[in-house]
């Protein structure tokens, strides 16, 4: 009786619908790219707060001016795509009273940018 009510418990598990955790058995390969994915991310930021930090009002010019050097080099770090640059521009240009006295908001800006 134990048997028979195991397997459909293990079945069920397996379900192709969509839930909270996805298929347990990819469980370990998820968490370990999460970790990894992560690790990314954190390396990423760091090289785009560095450079936001360091050459801050510089990129702010660059962003007044629709483009430069520093802005750039930013957004290469952060991974924004070339095609989406001109459109990331304007919003920053936009949104310049955000970032006069914020970096962090910035680099946050950024990253959310580049995915």
């Amino acid at each position: 009786m134990r048997l028979p009510l195991i397997t459909l418990v293990l079945v069920a598990a397996c379900s192709n619908d969509p839930n909270h955790t996805g298929n347990p058995l990819g469980l370990p390969m998820s968490g370990a790219s999460s970790v990894f994915g992560s690790a990314a991310y954190t390396k990423r930021r760091g090289e785009v707060e560095v450079i936001v930090k360091s050459n801050f009002d510089a990129i702010r010019t660059d962003i007044r001016a629709g483009g430069g050097p520093v802005l750039t080099k930013a957004m290469d770090a952060a991974g924004i795509p070339e095609r989406d640059r001109p459109t990331r521009i304007i919003q920053l240009q936009s949104d310049s009273a955000l970032y006069n006295s914020t970096p962090g908001a910035l680099v946050t800006a950024l990253m959310v940018y580049g995915g």
